[in-house]
């Protein structure tokens, strides 16, 4: 049986990883601060499902490949990377591709269609839940640090899905913080620039991170 201690302990771990600024921090915030509500919460879900994935995979042992083959984590790494440069290339490429001479009263109509039409909880988990779950980051950091807290000679699923739902429980009231603080700066956006700063901003970084992962070792 697993120890309050325990618990304790793999929260505190967590709970420092969640608050460290990150790309799930960028991306919640982001989405938050375009308005698009349903599509906030998408990402959030998808995210979270995204660490349940790899706390039930880690305790049956799957996630062990990672470590184990070279291949496997290359592979992974690889489209994890190809993933997120393709999105935050994506941001990029829509503001520069808008029109710099359109009115503000336009571009702000024309963003507002844009958010609604993605304003999807489907859409929010879908990109969530790839942004996670293709993070060999997170397999890795799950395979070294899971197992040490679920106690030998115990059945290792049902601790594993505890502790997984430790770190989604503090994750998720992050996120309530983040979504807060974007729906702040959400009066501020309503200017076309500022949106379209916003974006090369969260796209900056998010390609950034797809290069470092492809760059990592």
């Amino acid at each position: 049986m697993i120890t309050l201690d325990a618990i304790g302990t793999f929260a505190l771990i967590v709970g420092l990883l969640t608050l460290t600024p990150g790309l799930d921090s960028a991306l919640i915030l982001r989405t938050a601060a375009l308005g698009a509500r349903r599509r906030t919460w998408g990402v959030v879900l998808g995210i979270q499902s995204g660490t349940l994935v790899w706390g039930v995979l880690t305790s049956l042992g799957v996630t062990t490949l990672l470590t184990a083959s070279h291949l496997a984590y290359e592979t992974l790494r690889w489209a994890g990377a190809a993933y997120l440069v393709w999105m935050g290339g994506r941001m990029l490429w829509a503001t520069w591709r808008r029109p710099s001479c359109e009115s503000p009263r336009t571009a702000e109509a024309g963003s507002r269609d844009r958010t609604g039409a993605d304003d999807t909880l489907l859409s929010g988990w879908r990109q969530g839940f790839g942004t996670n779950l293709l993070n060999p980051k997170m397999g890795a950091f799950y395979v070294a640090v899971l197992p040490q807290f679920i106690p030998s000679g115990a059945s290792r699923l049902a601790p594993g899905v505890l502790l997984a739902g430790v770190h989604i429980s503090l994750a998720v009231i992050w996120a309530c913080a983040l979504i807060a603080f974007g729906r702040v700066l959400r009066d501020r956006l309503r200017r076309p620039s500022a949106r379209r700063h916003l974006d090369r901003i969260t796209g900056t970084v998010i390609t950034a991170f797809g290069v470092r992962l492809a760059l990592g070792h």
